[in-house]
């Protein structure tokens, strides 16, 4: 999942801003007790996640995939005073462990969790979006993407993790590789959509920026 050396890595980390406490803790925590803590976002990629959110300044956010809330914090430090940020997830075990961070934040009041089918979910949200990031399952992508466009406003921005997918979209797809071959038609899709402008950032495992136009 990480491309860069870890002595470059580490160079960055500690010339970028420090990790908020709250987000130390959690971050622990994750590791602590859960069984897969490289799907947190972590140090440096939150770090990316929270300015690109401040640059934004979004009114409402949509989370794709909240997994312990870490991203969800992030992407909360841009959100405008009165803003919202609607997380989704299928996992039910984490619905207590992201509630407990994010009232301990300054954001509680503002997150609200959703449980279920994001793509059912998502068509019940009566809301357009300034800012959606999507940190889900692989396959779905190319599905989460059709679905929120509409949901969307000149100025928008997508954010998409994981589409380097280890460097699996380089390589030969195997047959029964869903995931991959989701990615791939996903990465295509959004670098010709005609609606949006696209660069794809080799940060941690691929982080896609993508702004419609």
């Amino acid at each position: 999942m990480d491309f860069l050396p870890e002595k470059i890595n580490d160079y960055v980390e500690k010339h970028s801003q420090p990790e908020p406490e709250l987000l130390q803790k959690l971050n622990h925590e994750t590791w602590q007790k859960q069984m897969q803590p490289r799907m947190l976002s972590g140090h440096l990629q939150g770090r990316i996640l929270s300015m690109l959110s401040k640059l934004i300044q979004p009114k409402n956010i949509l989370e794709i995939g909240t997994y312990t809330g870490y991203s969800a914090l992030c992407l909360a430090e841009g959100m405008q005073e009165n803003g919202e940020l609607h997380t989704i997830d299928i996992n039910e075990e984490l619905f207590d462990f992201q509630r407990k961070y994010f009232d301990e934040s300054s954001y509680g009041k503002q997150i609200f969790q959703h449980l279920g089918n994001a793509l059912e979910i998502i068509q019940q949200l009566d809301k357009t979006f300034d800012l959606i990031f999507i940190d889900a399952d692989k396959s779905n992508y190319p599905n989460y993407l059709e679905i929120i466009l509409p949901k969307l406003q000149r100025g928008s921005v997508i954010l998409s993790d994981n589409v380097l997918w280890s460097g699996k979209v380089v390589e030969k797809v195997k047959d029964d590789d869903i995931d991959t071959k989701a990615l791939l038609q996903y990465n295509k899709l959004l670098n010709e959509h005609p609606k949006l402008e696209t660069v794809l950032l080799p940060i941690r495992d691929g982080l896609t920026i993508s702004r419609v136009i």
